[in-house]
């Protein structure tokens, strides 16, 4: 990882992964103008695919959700450049990454600081013909060694002590090989102990019930046991 640093502001970025200007790859403009972009995809706000020299990837600009978000749309308290929020993601995927869970690779992060405030943006890669786990299971149900492989994914992460804050049945995807992907690790963080992770599964067991009733996706008793036997035997 490299960084580049100013009076207000920070980029931090994996040379290997990144060919374009580092100072422009937080635009979408920049991408629009070169035809580079791909697709796009709204929640918060939108997030842009595009086409970079040595891969595909996807830029996200932190937005805040909920009430609050409304007021403050994109802006954070400013506590130091390794506590914003990109800082943060970007060191969190490259230890999974390098740990050898499947999770996009971290391309560059950025951080802007304003007064006592910043704001933030991040690149990273984008996961090859991928799909939720809700949008595969309404169309039909999984075999048991992919349930067993998402648990063996899930146990990885867990094993290096990194807690899915938000770990639910749309932040794992699989691709068109049928690997697994762990997506979203904003606001997620390290963690020392064990007994979180009980709680880390005892959310996504939750998801899986609530799709179930709200959508009518394929999932039996029987598929999450064997989640657990594929997170107990790694």
């Amino acid at each position: 990882m490299q960084e580049i640093a100013s009076r207000n502001q920070r980029i931090w970025f994996a040379p290997e992964l990144l060919a374009e200007d580092p100072h422009q790859c937080f635009d979408p403009a920049f991408w629009q103008q070169h035809n580079l972009v791909v697709g796009s995809a709204q929640g918060r706000g939108t997030t842009w695919f595009v086409k970079g020299a040595h891969l595909e990837m996807a830029l996200r600009h932190y937005r805040r959700g909920g009430l609050f978000g409304k007021l403050v749309e994109d802006v954070y308290w400013f506590a130091g450049w390794e506590k914003t929020r990109s800082a943060e993601e970007f060191r969190l995927l490259d230890k999974l990454a390098r740990g050898g869970v499947r999770v996009p690779r971290p391309v560059a992060a950025r951080a802007i600081k304003h007064g006592l405030t910043y704001r933030a943006d991040l690149l990273v890669e984008k996961v090859p013909e991928a799909k939720d786990l809700v949008a595969v299971l309404e169309k039909g149900a999984l075999p048991e060694q992919s349930w067993r492989a998402i648990g063996a994914m899930i146990r990885k992460m867990h094993e290096l002590q990194v807690c899915h804050t938000d770990l639910n049945s749309h932040n794992i995807l699989l691709d068109s090989k049928g690997q697994v992907w762990l997506i979203d690790f904003d606001k997620c963080f390290e963690k020392d102990g064990q007994d979180w992770k009980e709680g880390n599964l005892s959310r996504l067991h939750r998801s899986f019930v609530k799709e179930q009733g709200k959508r009518g996706i394929h999932f039996e008793p029987q598929c999450w046991q064997w989640l657990l036997d594929g997170y107990q035997a790694n």
